[in-house]
């Protein structure tokens, strides 16, 4: 993988790893976002699905079709921080469909 590809693939890992947690931020300290619970609930899993499926795309392309042997890592730290990045991404996904979940169930009378 070119180094530009990797470090666009990184800065996306990124981005998406604060809007997860931007999110689930939102959703505790305010009551409702979109004035529905069900609807901030449906939302966050949407989004929790999306945010995690950057991550799994990646680790499918290392451990199955074997393009991870090709990545152009400049060091182990590099590949290190590559896969920390990627399970820190996908624990921040997992979260938000937590919350996300108990948003959609929770009952509001």
């Amino acid at each position: 993988m070119d180094r530009d590809r990797l470090e666009n693939k990184m800065i996306t890992l990124s981005v998406l790893a604060a809007l997860g947690i931007a999110y689930s931020t939102l959703l505790y300290f305010q009551p409702a976002l979109m004035g529905r619970y069900p609807l901030d609930g449906i939302v966050g899993v949407v989004l929790g699905l999306y945010i995690s499926s950057h991550p799994a795309a990646n680790l499918m392309d290392m451990l199955f079709y074997r393009r991870g042997i090709r990545y152009r890592f400049s060091s182990r730290r590099s590949v290190v921080l590559w896969l920390s990045l990627n399970v820190l991404v996908l624990l921040v996904s997992g979260i938000v469909v937590f919350v996300g979940t108990t948003r959609w169930i929770t009952r509001t009378e």
